[in-house]
């Protein structure tokens, strides 16, 4: 199958997330963006666009080489989006937004530290603000790739923030999670310096969070 058609089902899902991604306050208007793994490079949403207007067609279909094919422009980040997917083969989706408490901190050029355990749901034992570069250009995707090692979303400093996932309920997971703590932290901050969990707790977290959420197999109903 080629053309509009290829992918149509993730072309929807991508759409019905990105809508999701304004519904939920994730992102406001057309600023973030989102892409998805193929096989013949990712999925992009389009530059400028809204979200409510999107059809399955508008989404492009870019190349690593930078390429790319469809009726509409990729998003101005295509090269993070590009940058993050071809070095790290384990991720699946990459969303970008410019969230509410995320955003206010990555003005502020402050990583959100471990004062709460739940931290460890992005990777590590902090999340790291990446610096400021100006948007859509390659030294800012060389930022956000360094800020996200050994980690699954990032702080861009004076813009955003990016989560990073298997897949895009995965991405879109991290990210409402990673905002929620921005909102925690933001307050916390309100009354004064949160006291910070030591590196052996965060250690201990995140090796319970390696089978965190994970079911055991339904037994099988063969009779």
């Amino acid at each position: 199958m080629s053309g509009a058609c290829e992918h149509l089902a993730l072309r929807e899902s991508m759409i019905a997330t990105a809508r999701r991604m304004n519904a939920s306050a994730l992102n406001q208007g057309t600023s973030g963006n989102l892409s998805v793994r193929v096989e013949a490079g990712f999925l992009l949403t389009p530059t400028g666009m809204d979200y409510d207007s999107l059809v399955p067609e508008d989404l492009v279909l870019m190349r690593f080489d930078g390429s790319h094919e469809g009726r509409r422009s990729p998003s101005s980040e295509w090269q993070l989006h590009r940058d993050i997917l071809a070095a790290r083969l384990e991720v699946g989706a990459v969303l970008h937004a410019h969230s509410m408490f995320c955003t206010t901190l990555a003005c502020l050029h402050r990583d959100i530290p471990a004062f709460h355990y739940m931290v460890s749901a992005a990777g590590g034992t902090d999340v790291r603000c990446a610096p400021y570069a100006t948007f859509g250009t390659a030294e800012l995707a060389a930022h956000v790739l360094a800020a996200l090692e050994g980690r699954k979303a990032c702080l861009m400093a004076n813009h955003g923030m990016v989560a990073v996932g298997r897949d895009l309920a995965a991405a879109f997971k991290l990210a409402v999670e990673v905002e929620t703590l921005a909102a925690m932290y933001w307050r916390a901050l309100q009354v004064g310096e949160p006291v910070l969990l030591d590196g052996a707790e965060m250690a201990r977290v995140l090796e319970k969070f390696k089978t965190y959420g994970q079911q055991p197999t339904p037994p099988s109903r063969e009779a």
